[in-house]
């Protein structure tokens, strides 16, 4: 029975993601809703991931150097350990995870207090696509999404690079040196590609719970909950199967 369920949910979702390019909302009004959306979503999350970045980049670059007991071991492993960790998985994925829990709860929230003020219905009858109007701005907003893991690769790497000098684990020179040695292009382009994919689980999963919702405004912490709950279960699977695309042999 909770495998219907599920099939039947996977198969509304899809139905949805055909819908919301359906019947597009005017360009005047839509623009407006893209630059909302943009500043919501992106921009109000700059903070929160610079200030993660850093941090744990500075962490990762502590541990690296912690775990160098033997002297044999080069210092410059410091630079290579922080840079293959924050460019591969901790940027796009970890911080994939947490903006699930920032931005998914404020989509499902959102849309799903729509859903129970009836604005929603409001908008369908004045012959408005609500999914599109809803959900579009969302996923275009969203392609800027790569600019922000952009931002947290780069601070993760600072922040390894101040912990692991101010903290006396290594000279700047050596880490910098850990940090360019066997640096792979493909490997940015990867996490980019990810970074896209993840994006659109962002803007669609919450999205999904917050349309779909019943009930009141206890349904819609509920609600933000669950969206919160696939849509890393979503992220970590796809996390999985793209490296084993890309990256795997």
């Amino acid at each position: 029975m909770m495998l219907i369920r599920y099939i039947t949910q996977i198969g509304r979702y899809f139905l949805m993601l055909k819908e919301i390019f359906n019947k597009q909302t005017k360009w005047s009004v839509m623009r407006n809703l893209i630059f909302k959306e943009i500043d919501d979503l992106i921009i109000g999350s700059l903070g929160i991931v610079a200030f993660i970045s850093f941090f744990v980049g500075g962490v990762v670059a502590i541990q690296t150097a912690l775990n160098l007991t033997n002297p044999l071991i080069p210092k410059y492993l410091i630079g290579f350990a922080t840079r293959q960790s924050v460019i591969l998985e901790f940027a796009p994925t970890f911080i994939s995870v947490i903006m699930a829990g920032k931005m998914g709860s404020f989509i499902t929230s959102s849309i799903g207090t729509m859903r129970v003020t009836e604005q929603i219905d409001a908008l369908e009858v004045m012959g408005v696509n609500s999914l599109n109007y809803l959900v579009f701005p969302k996923i275009i907003a969203l392609l800027l999404y790569p600019f922000l893991i952009g931002i947290a690769m780069f601070l993760g790497v600072l922040g390894g690079w101040m912990a692991g000098v101010y903290g006396g684990f290594t000279s700047s020179s050596e880490f910098i040196n850990g940090a360019q040695m066997e640096f792979i292009p493909f490997h940015i382009v990867y996490a980019f590609i990810k970074t896209l994919i993840f994006a659109m689980l962002l803007a669609t999963i919450p999205s999904f719970h917050g349309y779909y919702m019943k009930g009141g405004a206890l349904e819609v912490g509920k609600a933000s909950t669950v969206a919160f709950v696939w849509t890393s279960v979503s992220i970590i699977l796809f996390n999985y199967i793209l490296t084993q695309l890309l990256l795997g042999s």
